[in-house]
């Protein structure tokens, strides 16, 4: 109990300690890692600022406006006084659509409208500033061709946290010679023949980057998931799972055969409560016991920029003896002094946690997946994942990519370097945006930065209008998000400069009187002078950044 007072006083100085004495900190129940200087954060407490009623009527007439018109012209089309210009099915008379009904409705007449502005094909690497390939669009957005032209734009969507995939240096260079000594492919299955030396060389490092025993790595991140879950639970198990958690964690429980069970986002209460309740009442029906529980969260969710409540968990573990399985995709290499992730970053020893994932697509600029655990279980699951049997293994210059840019992180200066300037990046633009009185989620130490703007209609003219002055973001709206939970998301990366994150602020500022972003409680000045300001509103001749 005394222990979390201290947290709760660290919180409000600034959710931070600095271990200055090895006996500043004592707790029987998590093990930290004690080393003078070193720095623990502990958890922090969201708030959600939630759309007033004028924003959520606007945002639901805007969806049902869509939903309505998008029946009429179904309706024309039906009758042959609008053309079709959606994919058909032909040839199967007599059967079952391929397609879902409401999700196909959705794409044709909802998502469709606001398609020129996703899969934007790049011309380069996705560092700081990319080049993207100009579309001409057909009638109706129906097609597109790609030009001869190339325009750059200012990234702020890629998760190229380190700046490793943009880095034409070290990384690029080992890449090239292992692409010349061993080929692109390796054209069969780790259990086959398609494991080399690099692959075990690679293992062994990601186990002592993570400090666990053992470690197993993919082709695919996706995959590290979907095909490994179903190798740890089945039937007879029960799965715990963070509402907001990944599809790739959502369909391998689901293949899995294990009982599901879903407690509220990062709410160790409600966590608690499903534990107790599945502890007590047993599997259905038969009352047994549950042969196995495993409880599944994201070190750093990436919609909604949170970390996981993982000293909390970590306790509940320690108390119920549950299993429990972090996914750190996002969280690897991004948070920690070292890269370490979300176990660093809150100082909790990670043979407190049975299984450590993570993807090596983000801060490592490659991709694939690991796991890393005790040997038992790494060699459990060379025996029966099927993405270790039946996968294309890791191509050889992809584990060279992240050798690489693994090793600068454990050994040389430049790695620090990047770590502490993504810190010092996030937190800066992170601030900068909450003192303009822009709606943000997240923990503020948190790359992933998003913004709230809760209607479809917003985001799509904030991305246009975003291309127009040359910054390249990511929108994402229903039903990837909730119906009043449409945002911009902006990805920091160590890339980026001071320089270039003002340019971005710059941006929103001459957005904002266009679209009011600014809809915090929190912003400075008042809803009258809002009004006046956007209603006097001048669009300038040219403003878009030249790079």
């Amino acid at each position: 109990r005394r222990l979390m007072t201290e947290y709760k006083s660290y919180l409000r100085m600034g959710a931070k300690v600095v271990v200055e004495n090895v006996e500043q900190i004592v707790d029987p129940l998590l093990k930290f890692e004690k080393q003078p200087g070193k720095t623990i954060h502990v958890v922090e407490e969201h708030e959600f600022e939630e759309a007033s009623f004028g924003t959520a009527l606007v945002a639901y007439l805007n969806l049902a406006l869509l939903v309505i018109f998008g029946y009429i012209r179904d309706f024309l089309r039906l009758w042959g006084y609008e053309r079709t210009l959606a994919a058909k099915e032909y040839g199967n008379e007599g059967f079952p659509s391929l397609y879902h009904e409401f999700e196909s409705f959705y794409h044709r007449n909802v998502y469709h409208r606001g398609s020129a502005l996703t899969a934007a094909p790049l011309a380069g690497t996705p560092g700081a500033v990319i080049e993207i390939i100009e579309r001409k669009w057909g009638a109706h957005l129906s097609s597109f061709k790609l030009t001869d032209q190339k325009k750059k734009y200012l990234n702020v969507g890629s998760y190229n946290y380190l700046g490793f995939a943009g880095d034409p240096g070290m990384c690029t260079n080992s890449v090239i010679e292992e692409l010349r000594r061993t080929g692109g492919g390796v054209a069969s299955s780790r259990t086959e023949i398609g494991t080399f030396k690099i692959h075990q060389e690679l293992e062994k490092l990601v186990a002592l980057f993570m400090r666990k025993e053992d470690a197993i790595c993919f082709g695919m991140g996706f995959a590290t998931n979907s095909l490994n879950i179903p190798a740890l639970v089945d039937s007879g198990c029960l799965l715990i799972s963070d509402e907001l958690n990944h599809s790739s964690l959502i369909l391998g429980a689901r293949l899995s055969g294990a009982k599901i069970k879903v407690f509220k986002h990062n709410d160790m209460a409600d966590l608690e409560k499903v534990i107790r309740n599945a502890i007590v009442n047993g599997q259905p029906r038969t009352h047994r016991e549950w042969r196995k529980i495993l409880v599944i969260v994201e070190g750093l969710y990436s919609m909604e920029g949170t970390f996981c409540n993982l000293p909390e968990i970590v306790r509940l573990k320690k108390k119920y003896g549950f299993y429990l399985y972090v996914d750190e995709a996002h969280s690897i290499g991004a948070l920690g002094e070292t890269g370490r992730g979300i176990t660093e970053h809150y100082g909790v020893d990670p043979d407190d946690i049975d299984i450590l994932m993570g993807t090596f697509s983000k801060s490592f600029g490659a991709c694939g997946g690991y796991i890393s655990s005790s040997k038992e279980v790494i060699n459990h699951l060379r025996n029966q994942s099927h993405a270790n049997f039946y996968a294309t293994s890791m191509s050889p210059p992809v584990a060279r990519q992240i050798i690489a840019a693994m090793t600068a992180i454990m050994y040389k200066a430049d790695g620090k370097r990047r770590i502490d300037q993504l810190a010092d990046n996030t937190q800066y633009f992170r601030s900068e945006l909450e003192k303009r009185g822009y709606i943000i989620y997240g923990d503020r130490f948190s790359p992933v930065v998003p913004m709230i703007l809760f209607t479809l209609a917003n985001i799509c003219v904030f991305a246009k209008e975003c291309l127009n002055r040359g910054l390249a973001t990511v929108i994402v709206a229903f039903p990837a998000t909730s119906m009043l939970g449409a945002r911009a998301r902006f990805c920091i990366s160590a890339a980026h400069t001071r320089e270039q994150l003002d340019k971005v602020l710059d941006i929103l500022e001459e957005l904002d009187p266009i679209l009011g972003m600014k809809m915090s409680k929190n912003r400075p000045g008042s809803a009258f002078m809002d009004f006046w300001r956007h209603f006097f509103y001048k669009k300038p001749k040219d403003a878009r950044f030249d790079f």
